[in-house]
């Protein structure tokens, strides 16, 4: 697993793509790239007005555009049982053929410090970020691994997208990280539990970090300042460079896809028991960053002690950062 080819592993012309999280950001530049590469894409989201303007993007783009077709398809991928009726729709609108990728990307972060912020707002990041990822797979594997599923030499492929959090969690994001974790534990798990399946189907997750997006303007609302400051030093990519940069490690065959430095340094760091894009390569920089975290860790922990000390119990400059934004 994990060898890098020189062939691409997950062509895209004459497929069909379903997209979740279609309408703004990663997902919509996600879109409009895979449009470029000859897909047809079914979009979801909840925004129609947002996905007829991004399916307006990808028609447009498109490289085959007597042959590619685009649909969307409004749905809350939060509520329990929406990928049924979503997936029915989606093959139905394909003529009955099977989707042949879907790429899970609808997601949001709302930090906050945990324990102050209230209970029910992690219960909606994970009904968000790992159940309505976890609704689509458990629908979409079904399908493909059924006992009456057909045997394809080309694989299927399921891509959820977590976040580098799993890998490194971040003070402020205790309400967003238990989801994206969470997902990375499904993905590691799924991609054992297909080996036992005839039908082939490749799971793959993807670990964007910061995306300047609208997303991201809404997350800045709530972030803590400590979070900021930890965060100052890292890159905030484009929506455009985040979706090719997946793309690309996707056509690689990656299991694992990072989309910049500090990614793959968080994955090295925290492979753990994952499994690897490279085995020599993975292997030795996991061992090579576990002597970073040296110095690392107790630098981080130093700055959010010192933060804490200065400005005492979080009540209260939570309180202040929500009343100022």
């Amino acid at each position: 697993m994990g060898a890098v080819w020189s062939k691409n592993q997950m062509p895209v012309e004459g497929k069909t793509v379903l997209v979740t999280g279609a309408s703004e950001g990663m997902g919509r530049s996600a879109v409009r790239q895979l449009a470029e590469k000859g897909a047809s894409v079914i979009l979801v989201s909840r925004s129609a007005g947002k996905l007829e303007e991004a399916m307006a993007e990808a028609k447009a783009a498109a490289r085959n555009p007597q042959t590619q077709r685009f649909h969307y398809i409004t749905a809350d991928v939060s509520k329990p049982d929406y990928a049924g009726p979503l997936l029915a729709e989606a093959i139905a609108w394909n003529s009955g053929k099977p989707i042949d990728i879907v790429w899970c990307i609808a997601g949001k972060s709302t930090p906050d410090f945990w324990v102050e912020a209230p209970l029910s707002l992690t219960r909606e990041h994970m009904d968000l970020n790992f159940w309505g990822n976890a609704e689509m797979a458990h629908a979409i594997l079904r399908l493909w691994c059924a006992p009456d599923a057909p045997v394809e030499a080309e694989p299927k492929h399921l891509i959820f997208t977590s976040s580098v959090v799993a890998f490194f969690p971040v003070i402020g994001y205790g309400t967003y990280t238990p989801a994206k974790a969470a997902l990375r534990g499904l993905a590691d798990t799924l991609v054992q539990e297909l080996e036992v399946y005839p039908q082939n189907v490749k799971v793959h997750i993807v670990y964007p970090g910061g995306i300047s997006s609208p997303g991201f303007e809404r997350e800045n609302t709530t972030k803590p300042e400590i979070t900021k400051i930890l965060e100052e030093s890292d890159p905030v990519q484009t929506p455009e460079v985040v979706a090719a940069n997946a793309i690309s490690g996707l056509e690689k065959g990656h299991y694992s896809v990072t989309v910049a430095f500090l990614g793959n340094v968080l994955r090295w760091g925290s492979l753990g028991g994952s499994p690897r894009n490279n085995w020599v390569v993975d292997t030795f920089m996991s061992w090579i960053i576990t002597i970073v975290w040296i110095f690392a860790l107790p630098d981080i922990y130093s700055k959010i002690k010192k933060y804490g000390k200065k400005n005492g119990h979080p009540i209260n400059y939570r309180s202040k950062n929500i009343h100022e934004s």
